[in-house]
């Protein structure tokens, strides 16, 4: 579905990412570990279409899309949550999910992606900055799904949050990837994202340096001992 070869990107005069490929199957959960700057970030907003690669190609489905606008990748199919969750905290919890379909113009799907979030439906006219933070992270989650993606981009989802909530939102992508959403999962809990991924590339200094099944990457002697303390 996603295919990355050569791929940099610069902030200024610093390169963020060299060289990057990688390969994401249809239907598939691919993870991205690695340690903070080493460009995680910077590869997903850039296949998001915030930022503008200085070289490489980027093909989704086919078609080249590298350079293209956020709104034109979102059309696509590829949806991004962020880092952060980024959410419209003065906005109501429906409001916010509404944003999530203006790409299509279609809100019928909040009861579909609602069924799979019951805690909000609960709180649909609350404003969302008065969840908890896990709340939020699912907020983020379900703004996405409302985009119809066919690629769902995860920008550390567990950032912030209790051991208990970080379980629940992996359940969530776990049982998302079970209903067939392909996921690009970019995460610095290392052991928890590579249990649930079909495959894993770890980036260090804007390169990847390692890439192979994500349960072969757990027993990995520099992954054990760089990500997992072991």
């Amino acid at each position: 579905m996603l295919t990355v070869r050569g791929l940099a990107v610069s902030h200024g005069e610093i390169e963020a990412l060299h060289d990057v490929s990688l390969d994401v199957g249809e239907g598939e959960i691919v993870a991205v570990i690695g340690p903070n700057g080493a460009g995680k970030t910077s590869l997903l907003r850039t296949l998001a279409g915030a930022l503008r690669p200085a070289r490489g190609t980027i093909a989704f489905a086919g078609r080249p899309i590298a350079g293209e606008p956020a709104w034109r990748v979102v059309r696509h199919g590829i949806a991004l949550v962020p880092e952060g969750r980024r959410i419209f905290a003065d906005q109501t919890v429906r409001a916010n999910l509404e944003l999530g379909a203006v790409s299509h113009g279609r809100f019928d799907d909040m009861g579909r992606v609602l069924d799979r979030f019951p805690v909000l439906r609960e709180r649909l006219e609350h404003s969302a900055g008065t969840l908890s933070g896990g709340q939020q992270q699912m907020l983020a989650i379900a703004r996405g799904l409302m985009a119809r993606p066919r690629l769902l981009l995860l920008d550390e989802p567990s950032l912030g949050l209790a051991p208990l909530v970080v379980r629940a939102i992996f359940q969530i992508i776990h049982d998302l990837h079970g209903a067939g959403v392909t996921i690009l999962l970019v995460e610095q809990n290392a052991s928890l994202s590579l249990e649930i991924a079909d495959r894993g590339y770890v980036l260090e200094n804007g390169r990847v340096v390692l890439v192979g099944p994500g349960r072969e990457l757990l027993d990995n002697a520099h992954v054990r001992r760089a990500y997992l303390g072991l």
